[in-house]
């Protein structure tokens, strides 16, 4: 008897499992009843999930932002005189070539004054950022780093192919060069 009240009850549980199930809410066959509330968290979670992606690959763009950024500042800081100093080469040429001259005078008070002054404007320019390519006769020619613009038969066998003459000087700023050395190469 107490058989029969138990299979009763377990038919009546049953039907009223299927009455509900009809009535929208959700069975899994391993888990038994789903409530609407667990999959709207899952729901949730999902998108929760979805929008912290988003803001860590929005907040990794930012900070590559930033560092492109901060570089440029500091590429554009170390280059930012460039055009002044690039205009101030020609007249630290004639002043080398004054010097070349002066430097062969008698009155030492003359040399001692246009020295000074000399250094004076190479030490501003070195305080710049600005840097002599160093390059002389008997140096191995390279296209990367000076402009051949002539070239003459070598006076010896060892200077064929080499720098016979620095015509004029070339200068950089930081790493990069901003006025290549002219000179005349042997043949």
């Amino acid at each position: 008897m107490f058989k029969k009240i138990f299979k009763n009850m377990s038919q009546d549980t049953t039907e009223n499992i299927e009455k509900e199930n009809v009535q929208g809410e959700h069975v899994s066959e391993n888990q038994g009843i789903t409530p609407p509330e667990q999959t709207l968290e899952e729901q949730l979670q999902e998108q929760l999930s979805d929008e912290k992606d988003r803001f860590l690959r929005l907040f990794a763009e930012f900070e590559n932002y930033k560092k492109r950024t901060a570089k440029e500042r500091i590429d554009l800081f170390k280059t930012a005189n460039q055009e002044v100093l690039q205009a101030m080469l020609p007249v630290l040429d004639d002043f080398d070539r004054a010097w070349a001259q002066i430097s062969k005078s008698e009155e030492e008070a003359l040399v001692t004054g246009v020295q000074l002054i000399h250094d004076k404007l190479k030490s501003t320019l070195v305080s710049k950022g600005l840097e002599e390519v160093e390059i002389k006769a008997g140096d191995a020619f390279n296209a990367d780093f000076a402009e051949a613009i002539t070239q003459i038969p070598a006076p010896s066998e060892d200077l064929k192919g080499k720098i016979v003459d620095v015509i004029e000087k070339g200068y950089k700023l930081g790493d990069k060069i901003i006025r290549y050395p002219k000179v005349v190469i042997g043949q």
